[in-house]
């Protein structure tokens, strides 16, 4: 086969997957958010069709990133990584507040959220520096080495974004633990991860209140969004009212297509649909799987081991805080939550992983 036709040669598994995520989510956003368009912006279709324009740009990007050799991106790690410390820094000073959440900068008529291209730009960064400490990797002040270097990120992340910090730590745990020989080593790290975790939740006092909600929704105003949700998984029963039928996106879940759009889901298409795209998300990652381990390379290895790390931890972190199984921490649905830098980063996520996938032998 010569070099050029094994530059085409996609997981077409993983593309499949990927159209049937997007165009599923497309169709479950209008459905969501139709009636909040119609309310604030006399618009059924403006969330979607704002999601659909970064849709259609994330895919060009996709298959833009597919046939670039991901060899290439060992030279622009460091890079990247500064570029994401520089945005998220620039957040704390002119980023947007909406919400009360201060997430967004704005360059002209558009905005995007830097913690979203910072999780692509940490996996190119770690892939990288595991990637140059091979050799090494097996000695404790390696890893710590390693994980310092990805606490500037979190922290600044972490300050206005504390879930999105959680996926980034997470992401850098999952791409550490798979490259390290030595296991128990991460025992003592995983126990002063969790002694920094309570510190970090009882510096502020609102972090401490999710925990309360969490256990009694009910008994806070704040608890109104769970238990909301609650009800609209509870009443979609196995089949669900329908497509376009949900009384809870009615202004019951607010912002229904955002964080909360699996409960939604759960009411028009019932157990069985929920199960549907929970399936999709188990094949998505279960490809990641095996693009990685048939690698070229440790480098392309680790670029789709922290792809599969980065959906999987997203897609259970998102479901556990819809179905109350976590506190609600503001985590959004890969693909299906509205969100147009989301789905541009996951797709060019997508891109890098399909690239990885060509020059599998």
């Amino acid at each position: 086969m010569s070099k050029q036709g094994k530059k085409r040669r996609y997981d077409y598994s993983l593309l499949i997957v990927v159209f049937l995520l997007v165009g599923v989510g497309l169709v479950i956003l209008y459905s969501t958010s139709a009636y909040n368009g119609e309310v604030k912006f006399h618009d059924s279709f403006y969330y979607l069709k704002k999601q659909a324009f970064a849709t259609v740009l994330g895919i060009g990007i996709m298959f833009a990133m597919a046939n670039i050799d991901y060899h290439i991106w060992q030279y622009f790690a460091v890079f990247a990584y500064v570029i994401a410390l520089i945005l998220s820094t620039a957040v704390l000073f002119i980023g947007d507040e909406y919400n009360g959440s201060k997430r967004w900068l704005s360059l002209g008529p558009f905005s995007f959220q830097p913690s979203e291209y910072a999780k692509v730009a940490l996996i190119l960064f770690l892939s990288y520096i595991v990637l140059k400490n091979v050799k090494e990797i097996d000695k404790i002040r390696t890893l710590i080495k390693i994980i310092a270097s990805t606490l500037p990120i979190v922290a600044l992340v972490g300050s206005n974004n504390l879930s999105t910090a959680v996926i980034i730590l997470g992401i850098a745990i999952i791409l550490i633990f798979v490259s390290s020989p030595k296991y128990t080593q991460f025992i003592a790290m995983g126990g002063l991860a969790i002694g920094f975790l309570g510190i970090f939740l009882a510096l502020e006092s609102y972090r401490l209140e999710r925990l309360a909600i969490w256990r009694n929704p009910e008994k806070y105003e704040k608890g109104y969004q769970t238990l909301q949700g609650l009800y609209a998984i509870g009443s979609g029963g196995l089949f669900g009212r329908g497509i376009g039928s949900s009384i809870q996106k009615l202004g019951f879940v607010p912002e229904a297509q955002n964080d909360m759009i699996f409960s939604i889901i759960c009411e028009e298409f019932g157990l069985f649909g929920a199960i549907f795209i929970i399936l999709l998300f188990v094949i998505l990652i279960w490809r990641f799987f095996v693009i990685a381990t048939h690698a070229k390379d440790l480098f392309g290895a680790l670029l789709a081991t922290g792809a599969m790390g980065h959906i999987m931890i997203q897609v259970i972190l998102n479901i556990a805080v819809v179905t109350n199984s976590i506190p609600n921490t503001g985590i959004t649905l890969p693909f299906i939550s509205y969100g147009g830098t989301s789905v541009m980063f996951l797709l060019l996520e997508m891109g890098l992983v399909l690239s990885v996938s060509n020059l599998i032998e």
